[in-house]
């Protein structure tokens, strides 16, 4: 599953060279609200919203952004987000799905077969890039003293089912069901959550050039920066011959 640290590491590397902070900024507000709208605004009784509310603090959303965003949505003024998935093929036959928080369906659908065409990719029936992917838990803890050997049995009674070791993090996987259990525990244990969520993982990796492989990115970068879109997907084959052809 390592596929998922390496596009973790290509975000990192793209994202220290990325000045509109505003726009990762906006979609974590938009996921604190959804969060919040839909199992209240206490994070000690809502687990999403203490996700939400973590992954933000990863990414440096200043206090009194939560604090209003959570204020919003329990005073139901927040706007009336929609969670949609769309699914596709990139060039070179790369599959793609792309996580939305939308409050204008028509819009959303709209900016992203525009994106598809733009650089000749086609979209797909949902559903149809299921065989595709797996949603797993995934849970990216800072490695800090932790002593893997003390507490990898903890959590694999949780259910993790992998867990990745590298110089700064440690990344548990687990089952989409496992996933209320695998944060609990990790609560329990204490450990330094660096951020958490259901991912989708590629079953059927694909194998591209560099220039095949930057050629997909334009096209992913131009999805990312739709403030529409909260995750994008793939299933290119991550190796670091193209990690290290990013900018």
């Amino acid at each position: 599953m390592s596929g998922h640290s390496k596009w973790s590491t290509i975000k990192r590397k793209k994202g220290a060279k990325d000045a509109a902070r505003s726009k990762v900024f906006s979609k974590l507000i938009k996921e604190i609200q959804i969060a919040a709208r839909m199992g209240g605004g206490d994070p000690d009784a809502n687990p999403r919203l203490r996700l939400a509310i973590q992954n933000g603090k990863t990414e440096n959303l200043p206090k009194e952004n939560i604090e209003r965003a959570i204020k919003k949505a329990t005073g139901g003024e927040s706007d009336n987000y929609e969670e949609i998935v769309y699914e596709g093929y990139a060039p070179h036959g790369v599959a793609i799905m792309v996580e939305c928080l939308t409050d204008n369906n028509n819009r959303t659908v709209a900016n992203i077969r525009s994106y598809f065409n733009k650089y000749s990719g086609s979209l797909g029936k949902t559903g149809s890039l299921e065989y595709v992917f797996d949603q797993k838990g995934v849970f990216v803890i800072k490695k800090g003293k932790i002593k893997l050997d003390d507490i990898e049995l903890d959590l694999i009674d949780a259910g993790a089912e992998d867990i990745e070791v590298d110089e700064d993090e440690v990344t548990i996987y687990c089952t989409r069901e496992d996933f209320g259990k695998m944060q609990k525990k990790i609560e329990e244990l204490n450990l330094d959550l660096e951020n958490a969520g259901l991912k989708r993982i590629a079953k059927d990796t694909k194998t591209l050039s560099v220039s095949e492989f930057q050629s997909v990115m334009k096209m992913i970068d131009l999805l990312e920066n739709d403030d529409d879109i909260q995750n994008v997907y793939h299933n290119i084959e991550l190796t670091e011959e193209l990690i290290a052809s990013i900018d």
